[in-house]
């Protein structure tokens, strides 16, 4: 399946706009149709280019057929500006089957091994899909925190600015996700007042000019957010995010992509806790989970806004 055929574009093609005008494209985590829903209203409303993130675990948890089904019945057109993107693909086979399917870019995330093997591995998928017009992101440096099984780590090591260049070089890769600081899941900081290392995304931003980078565990966790799940019956505790005028700092310097999963979770889950809470005597699940669409999109539309400054970026 050519991704062309589902109206999809690649993140070359978002990305070059994105360095000029200085926003990042949000790449948003899916994994069941009313988080896809969510999406696309969000952009369509504000004619923002998004990306779908769909993890490896995503995709186990749809099935591809299902998935790709569901991309399909979306009626995506390449003016829509929307990249299907693999999420930390751990191995040359999973960026050959994304491809396959239909993605329109992949993540091979070689992070945890050495450096001369991340490089091989990193060009060894840049090579197989640039044959298919396909994009490619990889990670230097590594993040902390859980957010699914192919998706943790316990230790985090900011990237050594040294080592970019030489590494985008080796691998032909047309997108390079960065550690400054970001962290999987939904306990990203200690304290409210840890700031990003931007000095070392100067660094990286002066040796890579016009070179689109990516900013993984950016999530900004909504204390509202957690404030509804707890009064509704959940414990979450001492949760914090990424401050949002942080992040709109890096879309100023390189940074082209964000990606947002823990934020769509918890208005998922906010919503839910809070429509069965109030009417306990609903089993119909498109009623309560009709809310949780509609908190997700605007939750798009807010960080789409506000931090992004994605909107109206589509003609």
């Amino acid at each position: 399946m050519k991704y062309s055929d589902l109206g999809l574009v690649n993140t070359n093609d978002i990305f070059a706009d994105a360095l000029i005008r200085g926003y990042a494209v949000p790449a948003f985590n899916i994994y069941n149709m009313e988080t896809l829903l969510a999406v696309l209203n969000a952009a369509r409303i504000t004619h923002s280019p998004i990306i779908l993130a769909v993890s490896e675990s995503a995709l186990k948890y749809m099935g591809a057929d299902m998935l790709m089904g569901m991309i399909r019945g979306a009626k995506i057109k390449p003016s829509d500006k929307i990249a299907l993107h693999l999420d930390h693909g751990g191995s040359f086979d999973a960026c050959k089957h994304a491809i396959k399917i239909g993605f329109s870019s992949v993540m091979i995330d070689a992070s945890k091994l050495p450096f001369e093997e991340n490089v091989e591995l990193s060009k060894q998928v840049a090579d197989f899909a640039h044959q298919h017009n396909v994009s490619v992101e990889a990670e230097l440096g590594t993040l902390s925190g859980i957010e699914d099984e192919n998706t943790f780590g316990t230790q985090s090591s900011y990237t050594n600015p040294s080592d970019v260049e030489k590494f985008v070089a080796a691998t032909n890769i047309d997108s390079l996700a960065i550690a400054i600081g970001t962290s999987h899941g939904a306990y990203k900081r200690k304290r409210d007042d840890e700031e990003l290392r931007f000095d070392i995304l100067a660094d990286i931003a002066t040796r890579l000019p016009k070179f689109p980078l990516v900013l993984h565990g950016a999530s900004n966790i909504p204390q509202k957010l957690i404030s509804v799940i707890n009064e509704y019956g959940g414990k979450i505790s001492g949760a914090r995010g990424i401050d949002e005028h942080q992040l709109r700092r890096a879309t100023k310097m390189n940074v082209c992509k964000i990606n947002v999963d823990s934020d769509l979770r918890l208005g998922f889950t906010a919503a839910t806790r809070r429509a069965l809470a109030t009417n306990p005597e609903n089993f119909n699940p498109r009623e309560f989970l009709k809310p949780s669409i509609e908190t997700m999109t605007q939750i798009c539309i807010d960080e789409i806004r506000n931090i992004m400054g994605s909107d109206n970026k589509v003609a």
